[in-house]
């Protein structure tokens, strides 16, 4: 029974995806809802922005029905998918007309508090190893980060398209070898459906970019997936998914404050954004990501289905990330680099 729901679960966030996107781009057409290229983005023509509230307009309604469907923390799923539509909401109209960055902060702070308020009290993410007010207190930055970092990390034709299908791919895959439960296995599978049937209209050359409302919304509910399968024990897999993105962010913020530029200005400083642009392709560099990221996803199981692993699923998981890294910095030259 369990393979006929993930079937149509699957079906149900791709074709979502996919025509709701379609629809949406050609809304955004007629109203001239662009992204216009500047010396710091990776596009050359104007291109419409916004197509993640496609995703989202999917995804949330599907999570819901999982949710009632399986009677599990309906408090907690309630909470978070209503965090995650006014999140969205605000930030399609930051896509729309722009807003500062404070009120973009603040807001991704008051939904990451709400998430953090129904979070279950007995399973912490970092299993203990803090008092139980720095674990929540951790846990709530962490997130905020992630949130961010998959919206800095959108810079691209097709990489977070990739980078939400491999993670959504990987939490289906971890419940099912750890038992964690169907509706996790339905909750990532439906993040991984929507965000390929988006991915169909922003492979390279893209007709759509998602968006600050794709890019947020997913990293919200992605970072809830990911937080939650680490307080049910499996703090290796739910590292490993993400963990191009996260290498690939924090290294480039470290850099760039320690090269003393103002962090929230838009840049091409990233590891992909370089390689990019030396080699003059978006789709080999999403492609090389994506194939990293189905051998993180095939990591992550190992350490969730056999705990005894984890240690070797880890380092290996570094090697690969740093095998694709030190390609990316292979590829580029210091132009284009910084502010």
């Amino acid at each position: 029974m369990l393979w006929f729901w993930l079937a149509v679960t699957g079906a149900a966030a791709g074709g979502g995806g996919w025509i709701g996107t379609r629809l949406v781009l050609d809304v955004l057409r007629r109203r001239a809802v662009l992204d216009h290229p500047t010396d710091r983005s990776s596009h050359r023509a104007p291109t419409p922005r916004g197509g993640g509230i496609a995703v989202m307009a999917t995804l949330v309604p599907i999570w819901a029905v999982v949710a009632a469907a399986a009677a599990e923390r309906p408090a907690e799923i309630a909470t978070v998918l209503i965090a995650a539509a006014g999140l969205s909401a605000l930030t399609f109209v930051d896509d729309l007309r722009g807003l500062s960055v404070i009120v973009r902060l603040l807001a991704q702070i008051a939904a990451v508090a709400a998430g953090l308020a129904v979070l279950p009290s007995d399973r912490p993410v970092f299993q203990g190893l803090f008092p139980p007010t720095a674990d929540l207190l951790l846990t709530g930055l962490l997130w905020l980060w992630f949130v961010n970092l998959f919206n800095f990390m959108d810079g691209i034709d097709g990489i977070s398209g990739v980078e939400g299908t491999t993670i959504g791919l990987g939490v289906m895959l971890v419940a099912l070898a750890a038992g964690l439960g169907a509706a996790w296995a339905l909750y990532g599978l439906a993040l991984a459906g929507a965000v390929l049937g988006f991915l169909r209209w922003n492979w390279p050359p893209a007709r759509v970019f998602m968006g600050d409302v794709g890019s947020v919304g997913i990293g919200f509910l992605g970072g809830w997936l990911l937080l939650g399968i680490a307080a049910e024990g499996h703090w290796v897999a739910a590292l490993i998914l993400p963990l191009y993105y996260l290498a690939d962010a924090t290294l480039t913020l470290l850099r760039r404050l320690l090269r003393g530029e103002r962090i929230w200005r838009a840049h091409r400083s990233h590891y992909y954004q370089r390689a990019a642009a030396r080699l003059g392709s978006h789709a080999a560099v999403s492609l090389g990501i994506a194939a990293t990221n189905l051998s993180l996803v095939c990591l992550a199981v190992s350490a969730a289905a056999a705990p005894g692993s984890r240690a070797t699923a880890l380092t290996l998981a570094i090697a690969v990330t740093a095998g694709l890294l030190w390609y990316f910095a292979s590829r580029t030259d210091r132009q284009g680099e910084g502010e």
